[in-house]
């Protein structure tokens, strides 16, 4: 068994937060994805039930409630904050260092010399809000580093560091 050093450097996070919009766009997914069709179906069947079978409403209402409604708004509230504090990104003299998730965290030191493609991507949602994700592809089996919610000139800018970076450590 491995026994790590306890007196080993510990890494720290990025240096670089994404752009508070995130926070009101990660919001809006949410309502989108997760909330709001939630909501919908916890509508649809008290509905229903109330025109259909108005005696399950006794138990189907705690059970919509339990199972739909206060775990999507339990999403909805907690998903964007959290998010927020873990998202963050640095580029480095030889690396792209990314921090994402919110549940689950994943924290890539990606080295410039291993950039093959960088792209920045907009989507509907996003355009709204003035964000982009700045995707930058290595042949690592790992896949793409992601850096989303950034504001739209940031990530245009990002791209073209780590694009020049890239191509100055390949000469």
């Amino acid at each position: 068994m491995t026994v790590l050093n306890p007196s080993a450097p510990r890494l720290r996070p990025p240096r670089y937060r994404v752009d508070p919009g995130a926070r009101r766009w990660w919001t809006v997914q949410a309502l989108l994805t997760v909330t709001g069709p939630a909501f919908l179906v916890a509508l649809t069947m008290t509905t229903l039930s109330l025109l259909f079978f108005p005696g399950a409403l006794r138990w189907l209402g705690p059970l919509l409630l339990g199972v739909l409604v206060l775990p999507g708004l339990g999403y909805l509230l907690i998903m964007p904050p959290w998010r927020y504090r873990v998202h963050a990104w640095e580029l480095g003299e030889h690396a792209v260092y990314s921090a994402s998730g919110w549940f689950w965290q994943r924290r890539r030191i990606t080295p410039l010399t291993k950039v093959q493609t960088v792209d920045t991507v907009i989507g509907p949602i996003q355009r709204g809000f003035g964000l982009a994700t700045v995707i930058v592809t290595t042949a690592s089996t790992a896949g793409d580093v992601r850096i989303s919610g950034l504001a739209l000139d940031e990530a245009n800018e990002l791209a073209r560091r780590i694009g020049e970076a890239a191509a100055v450590e390949e000469a």
